[in-house]
């Protein structure tokens, strides 16, 4: 007589699988929408700690679906593991988000001068929807920026003020920073972007005593020539040894979370002293954005001024 037996079948691991499914597309459509579209960043961590708790239940259920195909040979082992490969995406992010939180002291803006930080010209504002309302920047949090990133300091560099607004403006579009507003000088276009003069158009107004062939000789257009390179408002006033300020903002290039940057120019006796103030533009936690976006933009900044940074 053949004795059948009949496999048990493991509804803890059939689910895992479609929960952590469920986990991993909400995550990457919530990463798409924040990153190229108008989800703003509440939203974003919310849908994200959705999905990473998602994926949690789901690896739970995947253990104990394992824990029967060990036990008794209950089908559901391939969904366990699938379970447990859709849901390395979501935890993985969750894990480096709790990762910075406990590395990183719980600040959200950074400045490379903590005795006197360059002064908003527009003072970042977003709507905190679910998360706590932020206060202003303390000496406390100065002093532990200052513990966490001793390196993050204002630059000096022994040049020309004018090559070191290139270098500026250059860095600052290689980083993504779209500069919106700028003081101390009255420039259309605080990015620097020269922008071609219109040509003027000479108007024939030929009297009948002139000659016909004198007054057809004369050009349609006159051509205007373009000012000369870095002779705008900005490289004038650095020139009158007063502060250029230039506003801008960016996102980070993975997740598109939005930032606001600072960026101070002074020039003083023969040499010229940047700083940059980069601040996260929701919660009071960055978990590290605001610094490794400075630090980021200052080592930049050294490469392309290299060989004339001063001490």
């Amino acid at each position: 007589m053949t004795i059948r037996f009949d496999r048990p079948v493991s509804h803890a691991a059939r689910a895992a699988r479609l929960i952590a499914a469920f986990a991993l597309v909400l995550c990457g459509v919530t990463l798409i929408g924040h990153r190229f579209g108008p989800l703003e960043m509440p939203y974003f961590v919310l849908l994200m700690l959705i999905s990473a708790g998602c994926a949690a239940i789901a690896v739970v259920l995947a253990a104990i679906g394992l824990a029967q195909l060990w036990q008794s040979a209950a089908f559901g082992g391939v969904s366990a593991v699938k379970a447990i490969i859709y849901a390395a995406l979501p935890l993985a992010i969750f894990g480096l988000g709790v990762e910075r939180f406990w590395t990183r002291p719980p600040i959200y803006e950074v400045s490379t001068d903590l005795s006197d930080p360059p002064q908003w010209l527009a003072t970042p504002d977003a709507r905190q929807i679910w998360l706590p309302l932020r206060h202003l920047v303390n000496e406390q949090e100065r002093q532990a920026q200052f513990d966490a990133y001793p390196a993050l300091i204002s630059r000096r560099y022994e040049g020309a003020a004018d090559r070191v607004l290139e270098a500026v403006r250059k860095v600052a579009r290689d980083s993504h920073i779209t500069v919106v507003k700028a003081e101390g000088a009255e420039v259309a276009d605080p990015n620097g972007a020269a922008k071609p003069k219109r040509r003027m158009r000479l108007q024939q107004r030929a009297s009948p005593a002139q000659d016909d062939t004198a007054v057809g000789d004369m050009p349609d257009f006159i051509p205007v020539p373009t000012p000369r390179p870095f002779r705008d408002g900005v490289a004038d006033l650095i020139r009158q040894n007063t502060d250029v300020i230039l506003q801008g903002e960016m996102r980070t290039r993975i997740f598109g979370l939005p930032c606001d940057v600072l960026i101070r120019i002074r020039e003083e006796a023969e040499t010229t002293l940047v700083d940059i103030r980069v601040a996260s533009r929701y919660g009071q936690n960055d978990l590290g954005v605001s610094a490794d976006t400075a630090d980021g933009f200052l080592k930049a900044l050294d490469a392309e001024l290299l060989g004339i940074a001063g001490s």
